[in-house]
């Protein structure tokens, strides 16, 4: 299959060195054009599903950390502004 698909040579020429029928070459073809992909898949073991489960679990780490944060910059700000509010009188209507 290599021989044909990368050095060009012909299918009869392969069949002939190899002693395989040009029907059993075409279907191999076949069969590799359909399941390659599933040749390249990854596949799920404990350890990559560790690993995604750690990265995952570092990432809502670090986002819960941004929040607090952010909250704290809130919150802050909120409390400059009630203060601020405070020290001026509110005009009656």
């Amino acid at each position: 299959m290599r021989e044909h698909l990368l050095e060009k040579v012909p299918v009869s020429q392969l069949c002939d060195k190899h002693r395989i029928s040009p029907v059993n070459f075409y279907n191999w073809q076949r069969q590799l054009v359909e399941n390659g992909a599933a040749a390249l898949e990854r596949t799920a073991n404990s350890e990559n599903e560790r690993r995604r489960r750690d990265a995952q679990a570092d990432k809502i780490t670090q986002l819960e950390s941004k929040i607090e944060k952010k909250n704290a910059v809130i919150a802050e700000l909120l409390e400059e502004h009630v203060q601020l509010n405070a020290s001026y009188p509110v005009p009656k209507g």
